[in-house]
């Protein structure tokens, strides 16, 4: 009797303890998603019963120079992200590499950016480039240099609130490659030096191919949060000027919230979800018959 008791309990104790994720699994990830699928093939104002379009949304996404220019930044914006924060991180974490007293102190300086709001990140941001009574723009000033207008300028606005995300997320990547360089083995660094290579050498002949699987995980989880640029956006532009900075994701927000196109701004949402999908799956590929780490 006491065995089938504890072949009982072994059996659904588990599941009762998983219970409340997959509850909220299904309730605030998979049933909105879906949901969500539902409503890209509607038209809908948040007031009334959705009306079946089809794929007329999808087809007017793809038809509309507004959202083909959204599209385009979003791109540009991804790239300059993911290329500076996996150079920048990189850097942060070769230069902080080392043991020296109060070490510690220097990467949690650097990694603050990260846990604070990007809200908060976007305002003071504002205020530093602002165009009148911004810092940059009061020392170049000084030194009878003209300050472009950083965030007014269409050529420059997406760059620059890329730049300000790369700042504040360079501190996650350089926690993810310190953890890679200090796996590396002495021993092997050691027999480099052993055998004349400089540190230039040792590091693109030696360090950057062992740390191959964390450059492609770096890579992964960079463009999967590149995409997420929501809040600095609504912070420091809201996606103007002349739509130049205005992302996938922000305009998600725009057609669901500001214009009430809850339909069209699924199907933008899936859009997204399949061209993010189709990278991390390149990404996988890529590092499967590529990246190996060196033995």
């Amino acid at each position: 009797m006491k065995n089938r008791k504890l072949l009982w309990h072994s059996r659904f104790a588990p599941w009762l303890f998983l219970l409340p994720t997959i509850i909220g699994l299904l309730v605030f990830r998979l049933i909105p998603i879906v949901w969500a699928f539902v409503l890209s093939f509607t038209q809908w104002s948040l007031l009334g019963s959705p009306n079946f379009v089809g794929l007329s949304n999808f087809i007017e996404a793809f038809n509309t120079e507004a959202f083909l220019q959204t599209f385009s930044n979003t791109i540009e914006f991804s790239l300059i992200y993911v290329v500076g924060s996996i150079i920048f991180g990189l850097f942060l974490a070769v230069l902080i590499n080392i043991k020296i007293k109060s070490i510690a102190f220097f990467r949690a300086v650097i990694y603050l950016p990260v846990v604070t709001s990007a809200v908060a990140v976007g305002i003071v941001w504002n205020w530093i480039l602002g165009p009148n009574i911004g810092l940059v723009h009061s020392i170049l000033a000084n030194l009878n240099i003209t300050a472009p207008y950083w965030l007014g300028d269409p050529k420059l606005a997406l760059t620059t609130v890329a730049s300000v995300q790369v700042w504040k997320m360079a501190g996650y990547s350089m926690i993810l490659f310190l953890s890679g360089l200090q796996g590396i083995s002495a021993e092997t660094l050691e027999a480099a030096i052993v055998d004349g290579a400089s540190k230039v050498q040792r590091f693109f002949r030696i360090t950057l191919p062992m740390l191959s699987p964390t450059v492609f995980f770096v890579l992964t989880v960079s463009i999967i949060d590149s995409f997420k640029n929501f809040e600095l956006i609504y912070a420091m532009t809201k996606g103007g000027p002349q739509n130049s900075t205005n992302t996938l994701v922000y305009d998600v927000y725009l057609n669901a919230f500001v214009y009430y196109r809850v339909g069209y701004a699924s199907a933008v949402a899936f859009v997204l979800l399949v061209f993010v999908g189709v990278l991390t799956l390149l990404n996988f590929y890529i590092k499967r018959h590529w990246a190996q780490p060196l033995e």
